[in-house]
């Protein structure tokens, strides 16, 4: 889908290079062009744009984000659902790209490997797989998945196992479930998207089992929004995706902060939730209930209850316990018991990298990334021109990235204001660090070791609150805790 002509075999030059074509690296073309007179271009590593929705393309693959939020300010969201099943997302993507010109700045197929700044040229030089590249800013939307891995504990006697073992980030297209004992490993996003889809593939002769070490939290919500159904009957579409959008923002932030504030009634509230489809106590106690507390990790949403509505037909059932080793037809627990699987699918989790794997570099010498200090949670202490995106753990991933992209456009004007050609945030004396991602979920631990810290005051911190990041937005100084050079 490149429209640009590709140079492999030699180096060209942008003012700014985006890495990635997800929805960070579109939006953020977006915000660029607005400003004239700036040259840029998109790196996608894959054969096209979506990035995190192009990758998983497991059964009933979807957003548990509300699509008002996790969509664009600039293009409204024209599908019904709110909960967006992950193709119409792609698409929503690619359309986006192709409405606003985009697409013509996007070469894929070109993976970046490694950056290096060379403080002689004011830029970085820039190696893909389809050749090099030299900018005076680098971007990286790459987000923060390894696309090349998902997290695979090593399971005992998997060599034994006579049946289908797959992992959701690598689905296999012959995959058929239908009339099959399949057993879903993982109580996650995933997992809780992944078991309702399959048992409606699985049919009569089949069943599905959801084997989780300890519960997590879920939240039944319908998948479209009633509001919005509403307000499209009597207004144009581009002033009800900003209503429904504003509306889901202060819900979604209110919902967050009454969580934390108030624990025990949030678990009554999910609990009084799940009870109305499952109205067994002792087995929300012993499926339903975990052991830390709302937003410790990420709540997972279930759209209309499905999940909960296929256990209460009998076509899932639930299994809490650990895996002793995997046999030949199945897999054995701690308890004694022995599962059937004939199908067992590993969704136990992501791998984590930061700045998409790429190997950094500041004048030849590598950055070690666990040593720098996120500022503003977008840019690194002590390298220069270079900004990453990552999005609110609490809420939509694009609310985050749309304000890191609005202040990367500011700052790059004033330094064309002035005539500067480098920012580098410096990092004060005396200041304490804290992990850059504040979740105690697995996958967030496990990774936690590679990726930049944050700092215990502004602007050395990473806010979670997209209302008072937006405010302060307006009246941020570009010029704190940054070293100019012209």
């Amino acid at each position: 889908m490149t429209s640009e002509a590709d140079a492999a075999d030699s180096p060209r030059h942008v003012d700014v290079l985006i890495i990635g074509a997800g929805l960070s690296g579109i939006g953020a073309a977006w915000h660029l062009q607005r400003q004239p007179g700036r040259t840029y271009a998109v790196l996608e590593a894959r054969d096209r744009p979506g990035g995190t929705w192009d990758l998983f393309r497991y059964p009933g693959v979807r957003s548990d984000s509300d699509i008002f939020t996790l969509s664009y300010a600039f293009q409204p969201w024209r599908g019904r659902k709110s909960l967006a099943d992950g193709d119409d997302i792609r698409r929503y993507i690619e359309d986006t790209a192709r409405d606003h010109g985009i697409d013509r700045h996007i070469h894929h197929q070109a993976k970046v490997l490694a950056a290096d700044w060379s403080w002689e040229r004011c830029r970085w030089t820039v190696d893909t797989t389809r050749g090099t590249w030299t900018c005076s800013f680098l971007y990286v939307c790459a987000g923060y998945y390894d696309y090349d891995h998902g997290h695979q504990p090593e399971f005992e006697g998997v060599e034994n196992f006579g049946g289908r073992f797959v992992h959701p980030q690598f689905w296999p297209d012959d995959l058929d479930v239908a009339g099959r004992k399949t057993v879903v490993i993982g109580s996650g996003a995933t997992a809780v998207t992944l078991v309702p889809a399959l048992a409606k593939r699985a049919g009569r002769t089949g069943h599905v089992t959801m084997l989780q070490r300890s519960p997590t939290y879920l939240s039944s919500l319908p998948d479209v929004d009633p509001a919005a159904d509403t307000l499209r009957r009597l207004l144009p579409a581009r002033t009800v995706h900003r209503l429904v959008r504003a509306k889901n923002v202060l819900s979604s932030q209110l919902t967050y902060w009454l969580s934390r504030r108030f624990p025990e009634q949030t678990k009554r509230h999910l609990r009084k939730g799940i009870l109305r489809y499952l109205p067994d106590p002792a087995f929300l106690d012993r499926h339903f209930t975990p052991r830390y507390q709302p937003w410790d990790q990420r709540l997972c949403v279930v759209p209309n209850g499905d999940l909960f509505r296929e256990v209460a037909a009998g076509r899932v059932s639930v299994v809490t316990d650990r895996i002793t080793r995997l046999i030949e037809d199945g897999i054995e627990l701690e308890s004694g018991r022995r599962l059937e699987a004939e199908v067992i699918v590993s969704a136990t989790g992501l791998s984590l990298i930061p700045l998409g794997g790429i190997a950094v570099s500041v004048h030849g010498r590598p950055v070690d990334l666990a040593g720098t200090t996120a500022y503003r949670g977008l840019m690194l202490s002590g390298v220069p021109n270079l900004a990453f995106c990552v999005g609110y753990t609490n809420a939509s991933w694009t609310l985050r990235a749309e304000l890191s992209s609005r202040y990367v456009v500011r700052l790059l004007d004033h330094m064309r204001r002035h005539g500067l050609t480098t920012a580098m945030p410096v990092l004060p004396r005396g200041l304490a660090r804290r992990p850059l991602l504040g979740l105690t979920s697995a996958y967030v631990q496990r990774a936690a070791h590679l990726f930049p810290q944050q700092g215990d005051r502004a602007p050395w911190t990473v806010g979670q609150n997209y209302l008072t990041d937006r405010l302060r937005s307006a009246f941020l100084d570009v010029r704190k805790g940054m070293v100019f050079d012209g």
